[in-house]
């Protein structure tokens, strides 16, 4: 059993952590699957309505009696804030401030409130401040990843934040789907992973049939960061780029953004449609790299086993490979 710091600063089994994906990837089910598979499950919450996230929260504590956590996107939660921390969490998950937001004071009634704050970066600049503003936890996402994301590697940005917020626990994120990628995530000084792909592809995640098997599919080579989701939204992301699955919709207007202003109602509203009738080639596909490790679809709590026991074997094999110097040899 791998047993981290993570771990025990979330109450947590086993240091894997489901990301508070918005846009309805995440749902109180898949919340709570992830939760009782010994892991943490946060769901998203910016685009729920204030008075409803009450609602949400128990709805997970019906289906789970683990920790969780809710997901707010700052620069654009309004009084979310305050309807989430009423909803008393284990977590308050959060990212993507912006400039003029005070991290110090939103942490604090956080942690007035009893709330665990684990706090999302893309940058060390970023990691720095969050550390300083007083978060608990913080995730380092690498440019892997599906949704919105920076410009910097997992590979380079995990062990900057790691060294630079010690002894801030620190989760990696971006590019991670299995027990390689966990015993990868360790080394590099993460006491665990977040994942966003790999959840999807899950029995229990809120996405179409369709959606999962445009995963399966993907060899990770067919995602790419493009303006397209955010101009069709009408969203302003601070810093953030969006990646996605290359379909028939990005095709269609990358390039062509001018176009897409001038009918984004129509067209936004199109793509939503398509995505409620599983037609993935009409509407966003959001998915990081790590898609191209997924080859099944099973269910939360036995994805999360399955990934620490290969992460156990991936570290035991490996450390065969360090060897006693012999004293004579030069």
């Amino acid at each position: 059993m791998i047993s981290t710091r993570a771990c025990s600063l979330l109450g947590i089994d086993h240091p894997v952590v489901l990301a508070g994906m918005g846009g309805g990837a995440t749902d109180p089910r898949l919340t709570a699957a992830v939760s009782n598979g010994g892991g943490l499950g946060i769901m998203g919450v910016s685009d729920i309505a204030p008075g409803e996230i009450g609602t949400v929260a128990s709805q997970i504590r019906g289906l789970t009696d683990r920790p969780f956590g809710l997901n707010l996107l700052l620069f654009d939660c309004g009084e979310s804030i305050d309807a989430v921390l009423s909803a008393r969490p284990a977590v308050l998950s959060t990212a993507w401030p912006s400039a003029e937001q005070d991290l110090g004071e939103i942490f604090g009634r956080a942690h007035q409130a009893g709330a665990v704050v684990v706090h999302m970066v893309a940058t060390l600049a970023e990691a720095r401040l969050a550390a300083e503003a007083g978060a608990d936890l913080i995730v380092a996402q690498g440019t892997e990843g599906g949704g919105h994301v920076g410009l910097v590697a997992s590979a380079v940005l995990v062990p900057q934040v790691a060294r630079a917020v010690a002894p801030l626990p620190v989760l990696a994120a971006g590019g991670y789907a299995d027990g390689a990628g966990l015993a990868a995530a360790l080394m590099l000084g993460a006491e665990g992973v977040l994942l966003g792909t790999r959840f999807l592809a899950t029995r229990e995640a809120p996405v179409s049939d369709a959606y999962k098997q445009v995963l399966l599919r993907s060899d990770g080579h067919d995602t790419l960061l493009s303006p397209v989701p955010d101009l069709l939204a009408g969203a302003i992301w601070p810093g953030a780029y969006g990646r996605v699955v290359r379909n028939r919709l990005i095709e269609t207007w990358t390039g062509r953004e001018g176009q897409l202003r001038a009918r984004r109602g129509e067209l936004f509203r199109a793509a939503v449609g398509a995505r409620r009738a599983g037609d993935t080639d009409a509407s966003v596909v959001w998915a990081g790299q790590s898609a191209g490790l997924i080859t099944s679809i099973e269910a939360a709590g036995e994805l999360i086993e399955q990934i620490v026991q290969d992460a156990e074997t991936v570290i035991r094999e490996r450390a065969e490979l360090i060897t006693a110097r012999n004293p004579a040899s030069p």
